[in-house]
């Protein structure tokens, strides 16, 4: 990876009902039918935050799980078009994520990386020119579309959410590195701590 800085990813955030209301399909058309260029740009098609990046649509406050994917398949449409700068694999030793974000986003005090219970990943934001609004209350309690932006993936059973490592590269990259729990791997391959049935 080219030069790039560590982001913090943050494992203790107890905001109540944060990702509560859910980002509806007429909603979302309503929010790009207005033309900010910036609303486009971070929801737009090929995003990481767009809920059309699957696809189909997919409220990007839902925990997805990527990593039952294969990025080949899901995102075929788009990379056929040179629309997405999103990849997602695996290795014997990792999960990664690898995107490409959206002008104004890749900054290194917007982006911000969250552990939600060892079981979620987020990656969110606030859209700075909407900030000052938002501060009277957490904007990711309310309609947090029209404040900022997020994406929100299951975390693999295998994961060891506790060594996460999130890097942005100064081309404004995301690489996300979640090791793998080679102990859980290998008590699960072998059976040991199964239950007999």
């Amino acid at each position: 990876m080219t030069s790039c800085l560590k982001l913090e990813v943050q494992t203790e955030d107890q905001t109540p009902h944060k990702w509560c209301i859910s980002l509806a399909e007429d909603e979302f058309k309503r929010l790009l039918s207005h033309g900010n260029p910036v609303v486009h740009k971070v929801f737009g098609e090929g995003s990481l935050f767009s809920p059309l990046l699957f696809g189909k649509f997919f409220d990007p406050s839902d925990a997805f799980p990527l990593w039952d994917f294969e990025s080949d398949s899901l995102l075929s449409n788009l990379r056929n078009s040179g629309k997405s700068s999103v990849d997602w694999f695996q290795t014997d030793q990792a999960y990664v994520l690898k995107a490409e974000l959206p002008a104004g986003v890749g900054k290194t005090n917007n982006v911000q990386i969250h552990v939600e219970k060892g079981k979620i990943v987020e990656i969110f934001g606030q859209l700075k020119l909407l900030q000052r609004e938002s501060q009277k209350k957490d904007w990711r309690s309310c309609n947090w579309w029209e404040y900022g932006y997020v994406r929100r993936l299951e975390l693999p059973e295998d994961a060891d959410w506790r060594r996460i490592e999130a890097y942005l590269s100064i081309d404004a990259v995301l690489e996300i590195q979640i090791p793998r729990n080679l102990l859980h791997s290998d008590t699960s391959a072998s059976g040991v701590g199964k239950k007999s049935e």
